[in-house]
């Protein structure tokens, strides 16, 4: 192509347009733009190609304009230029231009052939347009491309290379957990080969134990989920195999991962097995420390029941009985240790039986204000705080007497030298977090009894077995062990808690938590039975006793007696049943609770669908069942706890008698 020059800003040659208004339009063009003869002369370069290419028009003469092709780029631009000339075709090539500051810059060089009015062909129109912006993203793009082919490469050789060499089981399902490729860890954990697994399902080789949670985790996959489950595996040998398995899905199938956990849930087994045996041998360190300590202290008050009983009878032979009231007196208090002692460790094992009622804190601390000061003495001041507005508590109120005194005495024997004792009572109400610190303690309103002394206080290693049976830190023969076990039992039997503060130097603190009341009913007072004339029966009462302790059940029938009653009496469930079913006509069953053949319950149960009015008087030593008094008596029916004074007795029968009379 040849450029002519013919004057002016711009190359002008024959039959280049002269219309003033595409010049105008040319020159304000944001790409280049060039006309040609029909020869391929250029005829018309615009404005912007001088300022993209640094040229002049002088330079770019005759075919000039090549010179701001990129050398390795002119003779393919030149010869396809030239090529559809000669064809009078489209134009197109990609090329590199030299930019006025010496770079190269991607273009598009583009043109139509143009032609007369009269079909004459006229040459070319055509513009150059910089693509560099856009063949640097195509390149970025491009390397792009190329960096991920790499690392999807390396990822998918990685891949294989873990499929291939992985300890743990791998494998590909559909959701209806069937194997669609296993990889050769199968073959090392369990035995079989791919062709014996892929195309079955996952259960066949699941012990049936366990297929239903399998098919769950299946299901959960196919839902979307990621289940994890662990279930045995039969290996080819017959073994079993314990597999953990993470799954996910992706698309219609569930990648699975499963590792082998046999050994760790051997060895979880073996140390189950091991803290058992700990845990029995525990067991049976704490049952014989349990029983070395009843037999100490029931040996002791055996001597003297069974001294002051052999020297009754001495007396009695030899016909000297000045002295039999005073040994008697011995034996009865011995007696009364030991039931005190076996209520102790009771209410330890929270098997005391309890008799719960509404109670008034405050007024039954106020109540015990003078034995308690005969109690711990001169020394020790006393403190009573009561709060206004208590709450009512539901409790054994003798039960919480005896806690209360023990925790006294405890006190006193932290204060040789002398003290403060403060008794305190309040509301409280536990809230779910600290209720959840405590096992077996449930939120809610609490009555508080609190008891402070200013002793010697304990040591954390002494506070962390306070509540142990037979634990004391006071010397042998001065105390039993089982106060402060004996008040926790009781605490956690009535559905409460006790809580213990200490420190050495700084005193001890014991919080009894009781479960407030909410009933309307009035706790009322107790009255110690006394026996006389008032218990004697009325014409014609018949009770009948049912206890196969033969001492128990002859003491019972001579009381009967003595006081007037007619008195039946049966050994056992069976033969107590047999007279309840006759027609004889009986105003109480009283019955032991523990009867061989049918308990004591199960008797009043069964006598009761013949006699559905009979008055029940239970008594009870030891009773699992009976526990809590209101827990297992239905109306008409009521407890006492073995042993019992003989007034006591007569009382409760008098009143039953009598309360089943007015009805």
């Amino acid at each position: 192509m040849q450029v002519r020059e013919s004057g002016g800003t711009h190359a002008v040659t024959r039959h280049a347009p002269d219309d003033a208004d595409f010049r105008d339009m040319a020159d304000h063009a944001p790409v280049m733009m060039w006309v040609t003869d029909p020869q391929g002369h250029c005829l018309y370069l615009n404005r912007r190609w001088y300022e993209f290419t640094g040229q002049t028009p002088a330079q770019a003469e005759g075919s000039g304009w090549l010179d701001a092709t990129h050398p390795d780029d002119r003779a393919a631009t030149e010869r396809a230029f030239l090529d559809a000339n000669a064809r009078r075709a489209p134009f197109r090539v990609e090329c590199r231009l030299r930019m006025v500051d010496g770079s190269y810059h991607w273009a598009i060089d583009a043109a139509s052939p143009r032609f007369g009015p009269d079909g004459d062909y006229l040459g070319y129109v055509g513009s150059v347009i910089d693509i560099q912006d856009r063949r640097e993203a195509e390149e970025a793009v491009r390397e792009l491309n190329e960096r991920l082919e790499v690392e999807v490469a390396q990822r998918t050789a990685e891949r294989d290379r873990m499929w291939d060499t992985s300890p743990d089981l791998m494998a590909t399902m559909g959701f209806d957990g069937v194997l669609r490729r296993v990889n050769p860890a199968w073959t090392r954990l369990l035995g079989y080969d791919a062709d014996a697994l892929v195309g079955h399902h996952v259960n066949d080789f699941v012990l049936p134990e366990d297929h239903a949670p399998t098919l769950a985790a299946c299901a959960r996959a196919a839902a979307g989920g990621s289940p994890r489950i662990e279930n045995r595996y039969r290996h080819k040998d017959g073994s079993v195999r314990w597999i953990s398995w993470v799954a996910a899905p992706a698309g219609d199938i569930t990648y699975a991962t499963g590792r082998d956990v046999t050994a760790e849930k051997a060895q979880a087994a073996a140390l189950h097995e091991t803290e058992e045996q700990l845990r029995q041998a525990q067991k049976m360190e704490s049952i014989g420390q349990l029983t070395g300590g009843i037999a100490h202290d029931f040996n002791n008050l055996l001597t003297g029941v069974i001294g002051s009983l052999d020297m009754i009878q001495r007396r009695i032979r030899r016909g000297e009985i000045d002295r039999i009231e005073r040994y008697a007196a011995a034996a009865m208090t011995s007696a009364n240790r030991a039931a005190a002692l076996t209520h102790r460790l009771l209410a330890f094992s929270r098997r005391q039986p309890l008799d719960p009622r509404p109670v008034d804190a405050n007024k039954l601390v106020t109540g015990t204000e003078e034995l308690l000061r005969r109690t711990i003495g001169a020394a020790i001041r006393l403190e009573i705080v009561t709060a206004g507005g208590l709450w009512r508590t539901l409790c054994d109120p003798n039960q919480l007497e005896s806690a209360i005194l023990n925790l006294a005495i405890n006190a006193r024997d932290a204060m040789p030298d002398g003290g403060v004792l403060t008794i305190e009572t309040g509301n409280a109400h536990l809230d779910s977090a600290y209720a959840a610190q405590i096992s077996g303690v449930r939120p809610g309103q609490y009555v508080c009894i609190c008891v402070t002394d200013t002793g010697i206080g304990m040591s954390a290693e002494v506070m962390a077995r306070v509540f142990e049976p037979f634990f004391t830190t006071k010397p042998i023969g001065q105390g039993t062990g089982l106060g402060l076990s004996m008040i926790y039992g009781f605490a956690r039997q009535s559905e409460g808690y006790a809580k213990l503060y200490s420190e050495p130097g700084q005193g001890t603190t014991v919080k009894l938590y009781l479960p407030r009341f909410h009933g309307t009913d009035d706790p009322g007072d107790t009255i110690d039975a006394v026996l006389s004339d008032a218990h004697r029966a009325g014409d014609g009462e018949v009770v009948m006793v049912v206890e196969d302790e033969t001492a128990v059940r002859d003491l019972v029938v001579d009381v009967l007696k003595e006081l007037g009653y007619r008195a039946i009496e049966a050994v056992d469930g069976p033969s107590g049943l047999k007279l309840l079913n006759s027609d004889v006509h009986i105003d109480l069953l009283v019955t032991d609770v523990g009867l061989p053949g049918l308990n004591g319950r199960q008797l009043a149960d069964a006598a009761r669908e013949h006699r559905p009015e009979l008055r029940v008087l239970f008594m009870t030593g030891y009773a699992e069942n009976a526990a809590v008094a209101s827990g297992f008596l239905d109306p008409g029916m009521e407890m006492i706890t073995k042993p019992f004074a003989i007034e006591v007795l007569a009382t409760r029968i008098r009143e039953m008698i009598e309360d089943q009379a007015l009805r």
